[in-house]
């Protein structure tokens, strides 16, 4: 007969296969985690021909010519779009004023008059990013500039809840409820209580979770702003070389700290046709993501500015992001924060500053004295600005002249410029 093993002997056994078990999964662990880096640098260099087998260099696709068969390289490129109509609904001031547009007649408010709930679903799905949307009304002599007591203005027809709002309004000389529509749509740019850019300090996603991070094989390469689960909006210039291939970007969400790994994939690119790299004027582009993200405490839309906003002088804005700490630098890990004012285009325009690059399609925000700005690795996120319980971004990280230089400091694309192109390439990219 065989003795029966001692406990020593079966707990020596025991022993052997769990370090044989954890020595499989560790080496599993380095062979994944070799893999994935080999693969992102491979993504970095090369476009893969599925149809062909073969790659191509990476600075070959979206260049215009076939160099896969079938030409798949120029199918999943970055594109541009011109607008030259004008998107029919919009927000007026910091009142929220709903407004319709026609050609003949132009904008005008929509009266509270036989207004329902129905209209306001309709109408807040035209200006994109929805949720548990409301009314209010706002009487007609409290209206701010530049809207008039006077008018003109616009009322629902009876029974078109379910028509586009600017095609569901009759003209009015006056409202007959001596009262306007006002909407909040959304709950976007709402986060709990709460500066390095370059002179800032430590941040976090959870008090700024529309920041995004655009990324190219693995590398952190510009900022970008969440104003819909699907819609991101970015800087043109963060495109420029090779970056027009949409496979090769990441966008990645709800962190603090800039990992790489995750991140949603992108099936649109699309740039303001009218960008002038020379001028850096127009200087934005909308990211659309394959599929929503899911709205959370560290991952929620920024508002979109209502027209004629109108900041106050100095207006404290707040600008993130995760770029170099200072000129000539590298990037930051972990998400930063600056608080800086607005600076009235006179003064950013004067010969001593930036003279006559400063266009309609700019704002200027910082320190003349310099100390306190974005810089590389910021383009394209967001200058946001807080009122009425809610941020809204005001402006897109765009250029300036090194990094908190005196009398260079940061500019930014104007959002409230470019409402009537962002909102008409949503609804042209349902």
């Amino acid at each position: 007969m065989t003795a029966p093993k001692t406990p020593k002997v079966k707990a020596s056994k025991k022993k052997r296969i769990i370090l044989t078990v954890l020595v499989v999964v560790v080496l599993l662990g380095i062979l994944v985690t070799a893999a994935y880096f080999i693969k992102q640098l491979i993504e970095s260099k090369y476009f893969f021909c599925k149809s062909s087998v073969k790659f191509i260099p990476i600075d070959k696709a979206c260049d215009g010519n076939n160099d896969c068969s079938g030409g798949e390289d120029e199918l999943t490129c970055l594109s541009s779009f011109k607008v030259n109509t004008t998107f029919p609904v919009r927000l007026m001031t910091a009142q929220q004023v709903l407004q319709v547009y026609s050609p003949g007649p132009g904008w005008r408010s929509v009266c509270s008059d036989d207004w329902a709930e129905q209209h306001t679903q309709t109408a807040c799905k035209q200006l994109g990013y929805t949720y548990k949307p409301k009314s209010t009304s706002v009487k007609v002599d409290t209206l701010l500039f530049p809207l008039k007591t006077t008018g003109p203005f616009t009322a629902i027809r009876p029974g078109t809840t379910k028509t586009p709002i600017h095609q569901a309004t009759i003209d009015r000389s006056v409202c007959k409820s001596d009262s306007v529509i006002s909407l909040s749509c959304s709950d976007c740019g709402e986060v709990g209580f709460q500066d390095r850019v370059v002179g800032g300090s430590d941040a976090f996603i959870e008090d700024w979770p529309w920041q995004v991070s655009l990324q190219q094989g693995g590398q952190h390469s510009c900022g970008g702003s969440l104003v819909s689960p699907r819609w991101v909006i970015t800087a043109a210039h963060c495109f420029t070389g090779s970056k027009k291939e949409l496979s090769r970007w990441r966008v990645v969400s709800g962190r603090t700290y800039i990992g790489t790994l995750g991140g949603s994939y992108v099936d649109r690119i699309i740039l303001n046709a009218n960008y002038d790299p020379a001028r850096n004027d127009y200087d934005i582009a909308m990211m659309r993501l394959s599929s929503p993200i899911s709205v959370g405490v560290s991952r929620k839309p920024v508002c979109l500015p209502p027209k004629a906003f109108s900041l106050p002088s100095q207006a404290s804005m707040s600008v993130t992001g995760w770029g170099y700490l200072e000129e000539k630098g590298k990037v930051s890990p972990t998400l930063q924060k600056a608080s800086i004012p607005l600076i009235e285009r006179r003064k950013c325009a004067s010969p001593k500053v930036y003279g006559s690059s400063i266009t309609q399609r700019m704002i200027c925000a910082g320190f003349l004295d310099g100390g306190v700005d974005a810089c590389q690795g910021d383009s394209g996120g967001p200058l946001v600005y807080f009122t009425s319980s809610q941020w809204h971004l005001v402006g897109v990280v765009s250029w300036g002249v090194g990094c908190a230089r005196e009398r260079k400091p940061g500019v930014y694309s104007n959002v409230e410029e470019m409402l009537n192109w962002i909102r008409t390439v949503v609804e042209k990219n349902p």
